[in-house]
């Protein structure tokens, strides 16, 4: 047997109720036991016990006493039998439980979707909504498989969902996605053709052209070097980089900053020429959340060089005094 649950988990869980305690009528000796405790062991844990093992000792004394059979006759009930399957098959007709089918599958992978598409992405967290939702549905969980299966699916579909959102609101805004395409490409984009033709693109585009774009986006994702009056101006020009591609903070409101830190670290380790393979409402949303995590960072990190250069000459302003 398991480990005891104690009296309070024992009188919540294991006692049965009026209508329950009539279900067992044409039951007796080990048959009424073992399927009684099946019934609680459900209602308790939102699945049926694989094993004996897994029942609490005291759980199964207390539900012995309530059916007038010795707890002692569960040894003589075998949960995998025929009979154990069939009291299964009649607990869920009573009970309304009822295995996993395909199209709970998809029900559940459709409320993750709506649960976490703008925020939450721990794997632990999903897992624990997923049991929630199972439970508050009176599905038994499905396979270990199964449940990685659906919450893949779920980060797939969020993040599309989530990818689309951000999208819609860069295409409201006057040549914002033409902006971003200008730090990938070097020639005319899929907005100003009518249609993405990132080959055709990278045929046509010169080396100098191509280094040139290159240097541009890897000098807005750079970080700055020492405190220096030439770090200060180069942070200004990224700055200015940042800020003339115009990607408005509203594009990312309810985002959840965990979402957006993905999107960044996809565009950060991105070369220009693999991000010219993304489909354009991707690519714009990789480069709108590096730029938009990057204007803030900059900003910060000139409130950090200026107040040092201050520092600086301040100091050297005192020992030539």
């Amino acid at each position: 047997m398991g480990r005891n649950l104690g009296l309070d988990g024992v009188v919540d869980h294991f006692t049965l109720s009026g209508d329950e305690a009539g279900w067992l009528r044409n039951k007796s000796g080990a048959t009424r036991l073992g399927f009684a405790v099946q019934l609680k062991f459900l209602i308790w844990r939102g699945r049926f016990p694989r094993m004996r093992m897994e029942l609490p000792l005291d759980a199964v004394e207390h539900v012995a006493k309530q059916v007038g059979v010795a707890a002692s006759k569960l040894g003589f009930y075998d949960f995998t039998s025929r009979a154990a399957k069939r009291h299964r098959s009649e607990l869920r007709d009573l009970t309304g439980w009822h295995e996993c089918t395909k199209t709970d599958l998809v029900k559940l992978v459709s409320h993750l979707v709506d649960v976490i598409w703008h925020d939450e992405r721990r794997e632990e967290q999903m897992r624990a909504e997923l049991l929630r939702q199972m439970r508050a549905d009176l599905i038994e969980p499905p396979t270990a498989a199964q449940v990685t299966s659906i919450i893949r699916s779920a980060l797939h579909q969020a993040d599309e969902r989530a990818v689309a959102e951000v999208a819609a609101r860069l295409a409201r805004e006057k040549d914002c996605p033409r902006r971003l395409d200008t730090l990938v490409f070097t020639g005319p984009t899929d907005d100003d053709t009518g249609h993405d033709d990132a080959a055709a693109v990278d045929g046509d585009a010169s080396e100098e052209d191509e280094d040139e774009v290159e240097s541009v986006l890897s000098e807005i994702k750079a970080h700055p070097g020492n405190v220096s009056l030439n770090s200060v101006l180069d942070e200004v020009s990224k700055l200015k980089q940042v800020r003339a591609v115009g990607v408005p903070a509203k594009a990312f409101t309810g985002i959840g900053v965990q979402v957006i830190n993905a999107w960044r670290a996809r565009a950060s380790a991105s070369s220009p020429s693999h991000l010219r393979r993304f489909d354009a409402p991707v690519r714009h949303v990789l480069l709108a959340a590096l730029l938009f995590q990057r204007q803030r960072e900059i900003t910060d990190t000139l409130v950090e060089l200026l107040n040092s250069t201050v520092r600086r000459i301040n100091a050297r302003r005192e020992e030539g005094d």
